[in-house]
């Protein structure tokens, strides 16, 4: 595998705080790995959310009741 020079300047911090360029690169790949599912997770979830009519009824009179807060302060 090549590296551009970024991702060669990053492989050698980690490589730098004793971690082998194998388990840098395992690391590396488990936490972009995790970063992602969580992106998904999330995505789902707002989708859900967005769907349940009741929850954005509430979260629209939330933002109402804010709104009038501010405005009278």
């Amino acid at each position: 595998m090549r590296l551009d020079d970024e991702a060669q300047r990053a492989l050698s911090t980690l490589e730098s705080s004793g971690l082998s360029r194998s388990e840098a690169i395992r690391e590396a790949i488990l936490m972009s790995a995790a970063a992602l599912r969580r992106k998904q997770a999330l995505r789902e979830e707002m989708a859900a959310l967005e769907a349940d009519e009741g929850d954005r009824r509430e979260m629209l009179e939330v933002a109402a009741l804010m709104e009038s807060l501010r405005a009278e302060g």
